[in-house]
C-alpha cells in the first residue's frame, strides 16, 4: 500500500450497476430506455416513474448501452488519473464494446476496461472492490485482483412475480408465459459465470416459494453456517428483500447486508415486483488480507 494513500487511479462504471447501500459508489455512463420513438436516460427516471411509464405505455421498452460518446465524456471527466471502468456483462449488453470504442477515441487517456460478467448488485460488489482499492491507495493491479476474487465468489439470484414482462420483451414465448401463469410458476434466474448470460436454475409454484428457493440455493452453494455478505434487490416491495434476508439469517451469520432498488437494466424484464440477492461468503478480500 502507498503509505500516503495517494489516489493512483479512478473508478467508473455503467448504468447496469445497482448500487447497494453501504458500499462505494462511483460515476456511471447511463443506459437508455426506449418506448418506441421516445427515449430516456435511465438515470433520469426513478423506479416509480419508470414503472408508471411501463404501466401506461402500450409499447414495451427496450434498453441500450451507453454510447461511445457518453463513455468518452465519463473517461475525460476522470482523466486526471488512469481510469478503471467496470462494465456489465458483455453477454447481456454491448456496453463493454462501447467503452472500448470510447477508449480508442481518447488516445492520451489511460483506460482499463473490466467486464464484470454480471450486473446489478453483483456488479456493485466488484465496483466496491475497485473503489476500496483506490481509497486505500492501492494500485490498479490490486483493484483488478480484488475484483476477480469478488467475481469468483459472488452469486446473483433473482425471481419475479409475473412472466408478463419477459413475454413482452421477447425473452420467452406467449405459450410459455401463459403456461407459467396458469401453473403459477416463478423462475429463479442467475447469471452464468462462463457466458455472462441469464440462466434459469429453479422454478417454484409461487412467488413466496421462489424467494424460499433462492435462500435454499444460497445455502446449498455456500453451506449452512457460512457467514455471508449480501446485497438485496427489490422492486416495488422492499418487504420481499427483507423476507429473503430473514430466511438467509436463519441459516447464516450475516456480516454485511445492504439494499438496492432494481434498476432499469433488470426492471424492463422483471416488471414491478422482483427480489434478488448478490451474495458472497465471509469477509471482503482486503479484510482477509488484513487478518493474515
Amino acid at each position: 500500500m502507498n503509505p500516503e494513500k495517494e489516489l493512483l487511479f479512478n473508478v467508473v462504471s455503467d448504468g447496469g450497476v445497482d448500487f447497494v447501500e453501504g458500499l462505494e459508489q462511483v460515476d456511471t455512463a447511463p443506459l437508455s430506455l426506449h418506448f418506441g420513438n421516445r427515449s430516456y436516460l435511465a438515470s433520469d427516471l426513478s423506479f416509480a416513474e419508470f414503472m408508471a411509464e411501463l404501466r401506461r405505455n402500450p409499447l414495451h421498452p427496450t434498453t441500450s448501452q451507453p454510447t461511445p460518446s457518453e463513455f468518452a465524456q465519463l473517461f475525460t471527466a476522470h482523466a486526471d488519473r488512469p481510469v478503471l471502468c467496470a462494465t456489465l456483462s458483455s453477454g447481456l449488453s454491448g456496453s463493454r464494446s462501447a467503452a472500448e470504442q470510447a477508449r480508442g477515441q481518447l488516445g492520451n487517456t489511460a483506460v482499463e476496461i473490466v467486464d464484470t460478467g454480471t450486473l446489478s448488485a453483483a456488479q456493485a460488489f466488484q465496483v466496491h472492490a475497485a473503489a476500496t482499492a483506490r481509497r486505500l491507495g492501492h494500485t490498479l493491479e490490486v483493484a483488478r485482483g480484488w475484483m476477480q476474487q469478488v467475481a469468483e465468489e459472488t452469486e446473483l439470484f433473482f425471481t419475479i412475480e409475473t412472466l408478463e414482462y419477459l413475454r413482452k420483451g421477447g425473452r420467452i414465448g406467449r405459450v410459455q408465459a401463459a403456461l407459467g401463469g396458469l401453473l403459477n410458476l416463478k423462475p429463479v434466474i442467475t447469471v452464468d459465470k462462463s457466458s455472462g448470460t441469464y440462466v434459469n436454475v429453479a422454478r417454484a409454484r409461487s412467488y413466496l416459494k421462489a424467494i424460499e428457493s433462492i435462500a435454499s440455493l444460497v445455502t446449498a452453494r455456500f453451506g449452512a453456517g457460512t457467514p455471508l455478505r449480501v446485497g438485496l434487490l427489490h422492486g416495488s416491495h422492499r418487504a420481499d428483500a427483507e423476507k429473503l434476508l430473514d430466511l438467509l439469517r436463519a441459516q447464516h451469520p450475516i456480516s454485511f447486508a445492504g439494499f438496492a432498488v432494481v434498476g432499469s437494466a433488470l426492471a424492463v424484464h422483471t416488471g414491478p415486483r422482483a427480489v434478488g440477492v448478490a451474495v458472497a461468503p465471509g469477509d471482503w478480500p482486503w479484510e482477509r488480507a488484513a487478518q493474515r
